[in-house]
């Protein structure tokens, strides 16, 4: 189920200057159900590239409705004329649609069309809150006499997508990229004809020699300019079972017979495939257990996602996603779709070749040495199967005695650093987000609250470990809701995570009330976007906070229980800022849009507020700048200000009749955790305590043990020279070497990525 809905911008809408026709726009797809059922004209559009917070309305005689396959290749071109363009042309955008990696193309560059094979498919960008789609491109490795034209090796800003000779690759968009047609797609070229005939699957007679063997088909792709099949054998020369042999196509025939030398092979019966679930084998394995399998290329790993019986093998057979590419399909077998998983992921094996995954055995059997004695095995099972009940949050005192040291926290498996930094710095210390795990929720909802609750949270409160399994429970659990079908593999960002879990899963209500024009938004999150002219050099988050919200014309509407804050990026690797510093406190008395506030000058309750006065340098750099009106009237009378237009503010009833001056209590939120990304690896930092060394630092993948087969250590440290160096002055900061500072102080300082603070007040409310 996608939780957006895609258009394209086909004509521009009158009395519209902020964007033309051909921009990609969103809307979520509950709330264009339910504009649809009263029959609007106009419907309220997110604008990619926008860094407004604010939607569009725009007539549906402007728009059409986009696949999300095609929005994301559309979102690869560069500007909105390109994009129109090229949405004209139907055909070539279903034909991009199409493409899969290893399928032959050309691809232009420099005027020339090159020949390659498409070795990648996807983004090459992280997404952003003004680009949530960023644009699928394709990865070409150059063929034969077009080796050395390229203009890369497969990496691009420093990530390897595919690996190939320098100078032999290129990224480009699907509009200069084009099927082979001669060698590929027509119909006259009878090899690649019968290429089309045969699937992932297919039980085929292959010949060596003289020899006639069988198999069944795992890939058909193009080897030395040539078409060629990989094959899962029966029996090898040496009469070995289950290996895998890559001959050419000319050798291969559809079907499993006994072929005679000149006969010509018949036609396999009709499929005939028992998709009936197999509950449990021997061994204990079935649906959705992590296991590992022997394959050609050693031991791979994956999710078993369906058990059955396949044709020509009486044997139970299991279905795999695989955690890496070498699989076959996405999920279907001789075009019968057995279950859903990205393209080259699924591979079907017999059920008795596979094992449980052993890396989390290990990792069991390490943290068992490491935390439990011999009898505490009663206990051990207790982890094992969650912990019931409620656990409060882990306690200034207990910090030291229940989180501090290596395999502690959260333990990282295969891209969970996002989800395991997010879950830590929510969970472990605070409860302001503890609503999630006690409200009611749908039936179908309740299994993940159970998860994050029993075997996340609660341990983790109690032990001070969570095994990867958990985890990995939970990012299954996630993706069978049907909102990614990559959460158990894929790289995600922690408002993604987020965004998931607390409005489309759990219904939490929104934590953000905005402001904007006398229209209040809602939000979970809030990402900080400053004016291009902004002067900041070293800021603080109070500051970011406050030029972003004079920037978009922003207040809070109210106290919010939870203030999860997007620091200022251009994507997860390049930052706005070498250095942020921490606001342990954050004063919103001065953002909220309603209630009394102090003028900033004499204290008396204040009556206007000057957003021209914001930015001017005489002032501090930190706070709206909101007068008495006496104040106000001084301030205003220097020449230099005398063309600015204060406006009043919105002041409750009862305040300005007030004879005798009156006592403000500040609204402030307390800083709690703050998640850091580096090279595309998510840690956090925890304020667990009140004293300025109260600080400790925690990373799901701080170590490893073995290699491929082995297991992720996590680690919990203390790290009280962080204290130091929030004492400092912001000119002693501002020269600290980041390499030079000391532990790991320079990840909080320099990579800082997500902020969250709580109020101890309002969290009692929700």
């Amino acid at each position: 189920m996608a939780s957006n809905l895609y258009f394209i911008v086909t004509r521009k809408p009158e009395h519209q200057g902020l964007f033309n026709a051909g921009r990609i726009c969103s809307i979520a797809e509950h709330k264009h159900k339910s504009l649809m059922r009263r029959s609007s004209t106009k419907l309220p559009l997110f604008l990619m590239g926008s860094y407004s917070h604010l939607d569009y309305e725009i007539e549906l005689s402007c728009i059409e409705q986009l696949s999300a396959e095609k929005a994301e290749l559309l979102q690869g071109l560069l500007d909105d004329a390109d994009r129109l363009k090229w949405f004209g042309e139907g055909d070539a955008l279903q034909a991009a649609v199409g493409l899969t990696v290893g399928t032959a193309v050309t691809v232009e560059e420099g005027g020339e069309r090159l020949r390659g094979v498409i070795r990648y498919i996807g983004r090459l960008t992280a997404k952003s809150y003004s680009s949530p789609i960023p644009g699928t491109f394709f990865g070409i490795e150059l063929q034969g006499e077009d080796q050395g034209k390229g203009n890369t090796d497969g990496i691009y800003q420093n990530k390897t997508y595919f690996s190939c000779k320098k100078d032999c690759g290129i990224f480009a968009p699907f509009s200069r990229v084009r099927p082979v047609v001669p060698s590929s797609l027509s119909p006259s070229n009878p090899e690649l004809s019968q290429t089309d005939e045969l699937a992932p699957g297919d039980r085929v007679t292959y010949f060596i020699g003289d020899e006639c063997r069988h198999g069944m088909v795992l890939h058909v792709q193009e080897k030395d300019g040539e078409p060629s099949v990989r094959i899962s054998t029966d029996t090898d020369e040496n009469g070995k079972r289950g290996g895998e042999v890559d001959v050419p196509l000319l050798v291969v025939a559809k079907g499993e017979v006994v072929v005679a030398k000149g006969e010509v092979p018949a036609e396999p019966e009709s499929m005939d495939v028992d998709t009936t679930p197999v509950e449990k084998y021997s061994g204990g394995l079935s649906a959705s257990f992590m296991v590992e399998v022997d394959l050609g290329k050693g031991t791979s790993y994956g999710i078993i996602r369906w058990t059955g019986t396949l044709p020509g093998c009486p044997e139970t057979m299991a279905g795999l996603e695989l955690d890496d590419d070498y699989g076959v399909s996405d999920g279907t077998f001789k075009s019968l779709r057995l279950f859903q998983c990205p393209p080259k992921k699924a591979l079907f094996v017999k059920l008795r070749t596979c094992r449980p995954d052993s890396r989390f055995q290990s990792a069991s059997a390490q943290c068992s040495k490491t935390m439990l004695k011999p009898d505490d095995a009663e206990r051990d099972a207790e982890h094992s199967a969650g912990t019931p009940g409620t656990v409060p949050p882990i306690s200034t005192e207990q910090v030291s005695q229940i989180l501090l040291g290596r395999m502690k926290g959260i333990q990282g498996n295969y891209n969970s650093c996002y989800m395991d930094a997010t879950l830590f710095s929510l969970f472990s210390c605070s409860s302001a987000l503890d609503a999630m795990l006690f409200k009611s929720t749908e039936p179908q909802d309740a299994p993940i609250q159970r998860t994050l609750l029993h075997n996340i949270v609660n341990p983790l409160r109690n032990k001070g470990f969570v095994e990867g399994r958990h985890v990995m429970k939970l990012r299954q659990q996630i993706q069978e809701h049907g909102y990614s079908q990559s959460f158990t593999t894929d790289e995600k960002d922690p408002e993604e995570f987020l965004t998931v879990i607390m409005h489309h899963i759990l219904a939490l209500d929104p934590l953000l009330q905005l402001s904007a024009a006398g229209k209040v938004q809602e939000s979970y999150c809030y990402q900080i976007f400053l004016d291009q002219n902004h002067s900041l050099v070293l800021p603080t988050v109070q500051q970011l906070l406050e030029h972003s919200f004079h920037t978009a014309g922003l207040k809070l509407a109210e106290v919010p229980p939870c203030l999860i804050l997007q620091m200022p990026r251009f994507g997860k690797k390049f930052k706005m800022f070498d250095k942020i510093i921490p606001s342990l406190e954050l004063d919103i008395t001065d953002l909220l849009s309603e209630g009394p506030q102090q003028c900033m000058l004499c204290g008396d309750l204040a009556q206007t507020e000057c957003t021209d006065c914001f930015k001017d340098p005489i002032f501090s750099q930190t706070g709206f700048k909101i007068f008495c009106r006496t104040c106000s009237s001084q301030v205003h009378s220097h020449p230099q200000r005398r063309s600015h237009q204060p406006v009043a503010l919105d002041i409750p009833k009862g305040y300005l009749s007030r004879s005798t001056p009156h006592s403000l209590i500040r609204d402030k939120l307390e800083l709690f955790a703050v998640l850091c990304i580096e090279t595309s690896h998510y840690v956090s930092f925890i304020k667990y305590g009140p004293d300025s060394q109260d600080w400790i630092f925690f990373d799901s993948m701080a170590d490893r043990e073995g290699e491929r087969d082995g297991f992720n250590i996590p680690e919990v440290k203390a790290c009280p020279e962080v204290g130091m160096y929030l004492e400092m002055s912001p000119a002693e900061l501002a020269n600290q070497v980041p390499r030079d500072m000391k532990g790991v102080a320079k990840r909080l300082f320099c990579d800082a990525y997500m902020y969250l603070y709580q109020s101890t007040s309002m969290c009692l409310y929700r």
